[in-house]
């Protein structure tokens, strides 16, 4: 084999590509690892991040407050209209500074979770 026959392989091991994004690989392969060490810990893995998983998790926590659902953990079901309303508050809050921002699903799940929020607390309240 002469020098010119001789080559090498360059492997790109960076994370993002040119834009300054996460290369899909990466992602995928992150995604993997953190997968496999809940299943090891024996939990069941968490859910995407994304702005519905914060409107829903805020969401949860109101209707915790409202007596609505048990405490997982306790299996207790306690009210607190004050922390209520406070999760409501902050959920109307991201509706406000999140406007023009949303894609159309987004402000549509939004809309929907808020206003059956409210009318869950008016009742809860009498």
């Amino acid at each position: 084999m002469t020098e010119e026959e001789k080559g090498f392989i360059i492997k790109d091991k960076r994370s993002f590509d040119e834009k300054g994004h996460i290369k899909e690989e990466e992602k995928a392969e992150k995604e993997g690892k953190h997968e496999t060490k809940q299943k090891e810990l024996g939990k069941a893995p968490l859910p995407e991040v994304n702005f519905n998983t914060l409107i829903f998790s805020l969401s949860s926590s109101a209707l915790l407050h409202m007596g609505e659902i048990s405490d997982p953990q306790s299996g207790e079901t306690k009210k607190d209209l004050d922390l209520a309303k406070h999760s409501i508050d902050i959920i109307g809050m991201l509706k406000e500074k999140t406007k023009g921002n949303l894609a159309d699903d987004e402000r549509q799940f939004l809309d929907n979770i808020l206003t059956d929020l409210r009318l869950r607390f008016v009742k809860a309240s009498k």
